[in-house]
């Protein structure tokens, strides 16, 4: 089975999104920089691994290029919750990496959504990870950080943690950790890159 990758960009003090959703200033080292993310192929023409919204191509500074690449061409299916799925549509069934998608949600796929989508609606987060782990076989499992992927973590259904650490601090907001509750150990992290306007680490959970 592929590794279970718990992903989000994060200002400094743990928040993936302001009380209202806006993300502010958190995605704009994707764009400033003069390294674009390669397509992959079979998806020539459509924008990317854009995991803002943004819809703009990704140009990113050299340092975090081959880092965003390497970690995205891995991703097999990408994990959300039902709350980020409604706030995006789903990505309009294109997910920014990976085939598939499987969203945790109580509520099915709405009626007549992009039937032609690899997106799977599943009522809680274990059998979120087992069907993920289903489509993706030995790619990466990356799960959206946030409530849902706070409960997977707590589960202990989480390999590695990778935070892109953004220098502002919000306050308040949306925690990438969620709602998490009790303390959970991580390794010593294996990945530490200093890009520009942004930190990429990354922590394998202890077990």
């Amino acid at each position: 089975m592929g590794t279970v990758i718990m992903h989000n960009v994060a200002s400094v003090d743990g928040f993936i999104a302001d009380d209202k959703d806006d993300v502010g200033p958190l995605h704009e080292w994707y764009f400033n920089g003069d390294n674009p993310i390669i397509e992959r192929p079979g998806r020539q023409g459509e924008q990317d691994f854009d995991h803002s919204g943004a819809g703009n191509a990704f140009k990113v500074s050299s340092a975090s290029a081959d880092y965003v690449r390497s970690m995205w061409e891995k991703i097999g299916v990408i994990v959300m919750g039902r709350h980020l799925f409604d706030l995006v549509n789903g990505w309009e069934g294109k997910p920014p990496a990976g085939d598939h998608v499987v969203v945790v949600s109580h509520r099915p796929k709405p009626e007549g959504w992009h039937p032609e989508a690899s997106y799977h609606f599943v009522g809680g987060v274990v059998a979120a990870i087992d069907k993920a782990q289903e489509l993706a076989g030995e790619r990466t499992v990356a799960v959206n950080a946030g409530d849902v992927g706070g409960q997977i973590l707590a589960a202990g259904l989480v390999d590695e943690v990778a935070m892109d650490v953004v220098p502002v601090v919000f306050g308040s907001g949306k925690r990438y950790f969620g709602g998490i509750d009790g303390q959970y150990l991580l390794e010593d992290p294996h990945v530490v890159i200093q890009g520009d306007g942004v930190l990429h680490l990354g922590f394998k959970v202890r077990r």
